[in-house]
């Protein structure tokens, strides 16, 4: 997940040897550069899945070069193929969609600086921005990658939960109804499957801190593919809109707030924004399937982003509380369900507030 800067002591005793290492090597090769070992080391914050770290150097010009160091969080390999994202990311920004990849090492990447800024919260209330958004991620979805074309949703949220059944207690499992889970995944795809499915290479972790804004040509650039694959694009659209819930830059970062969902006239203008954007007026009718489609998706992403905050907080040291965050995923899902499938079905009303091995 995205983050942004935090200036705290600049220092290179942040980085493993072998990234200061490409780093200065980067940096004497640049003729701007006064002197690649004076290299500033700027942790940023928001990051959940991996350590970021903005690195300056200073130069005989007026602003500083800059570079981005990525740091793997440890265990979370779990959650997808690490070089299934190297290919993505090599392949999007030979393809102009993000950031250039720099340099590698041991446990991380160096990439290049984009110039912009990375949105917050509040931007993705801005219904300008928000449509700039919808015909990105219509751009995102139509890139034809070299891998095969299935959904991978059902397949993975089978894998992550039984991971997690293999981390939690047994009374954990119960708390969270891990048993129960299995069963609603199965539900959900059966329900959420048909030939009529949209497919596209999606993101899967479309929230603020992914998207960066350049405010002088007001072009977006979607950063970090760690989760992305192909999947249903309703499924995305869906991510994209339950993340209007999170500010992870506030006191409590794993807070959820769904009162921040987006109203059904928001929802209607996204997907307005992203299936005209092709350049064809898309009918009332379409706008409305794909907006129905889209709610019914919001299921499965809350049981996705629900495991992995059970999973992330057995193997991710970062300073979050995965499991209540888990815990808000999982009660969301279990209120919507029945608003959104007219069926009620096993429904724990929430789960148990001691979720504590």
């Amino acid at each position: 997940m995205g983050a942004v800067e935090s200036p705290v002591d600049e220092k290179a005793d942040y980085l493993p040897e072998e990234a200061t290492n490409i780093l200065k090597s980067l940096a004497s090769e640049w003729e701007d550069v006064l002197d690649a070992n004076a290299l500033q080391v700027i942790p940023l914050k928001g990051a959940m899945t991996n350590e970021v770290f903005q690195i300056k150097w200073p130069t005989t010009q007026e602003t500083s070069r800059k570079v981005i160091v990525r740091i793997y969080g440890e265990g979370v390999e779990v959650f997808f193929d690490r070089d299934d994202e190297i290919r993505t990311f090599e392949f999007m920004s030979q393809h102009g969609q993000g950031p250039r990849l720099l340099g590698r090492f041991a446990n991380g990447r160096i990439e290049e600086f984009i110039n912009a800024r990375t949105l917050s919260a509040s931007d993705l209330q801005d219904p300008n921005i928000s449509a700039l958004i919808a015909v990105k991620l219509k751009e995102f979805h139509d890139l034809d990658m070299p891998c095969p074309k299935q959904v991978h949703l059902w397949d993975r949220l089978r894998n992550w939960l039984s991971e997690a059944r293999s981390l939690c207690c047994p009374k954990e499992a119960e708390a969270f109804y891990l048993d129960t889970i299995e069963k609603e995944i199965s539900m959900l795809e059966k329900e959420l499957s048909g030939p009529h499915q949209r497919i596209g290479f999606c993101h899967n972790d479309l929230q603020y801190g992914n998207i960066m804004l350049d405010e002088e040509t007001n072009s977006l650039t979607i950063i970090d593919y760690e989760y992305a694959s192909y999947n249903p694009i309703a499924y995305d659209i869906a991510n994209h809109f339950c993340e209007m819930a999170a500010d992870y830059h506030t006191e409590t970062p794993h807070i959820l707030d769904f009162s921040k969902y987006p109203d059904l006239e928001q929802r209607q203008l996204f997907v307005y924004a992203y299936l005209s954007s092709s350049g064809e007026e898309p009918s009332d009718s379409e706008v409305e399937y794909l907006v129905h489609e889209v709610e019914k998706f919001t299921l499965p992403n809350h049981l996705f982003w629900g495991i992995w905050g059970i999973i992330s907080g057995y193997v991710n040291k970062i300073d979050f509380d995965y499991k209540e965050y888990a815990k808000q995923r999982f009660q969301e899902y279990w209120s919507r369900k029945p608003f959104v499938l007219g069926s009620v079905g096993p429904s724990p009303e929430s789960v148990i507030d001691d979720t504590s091995t």
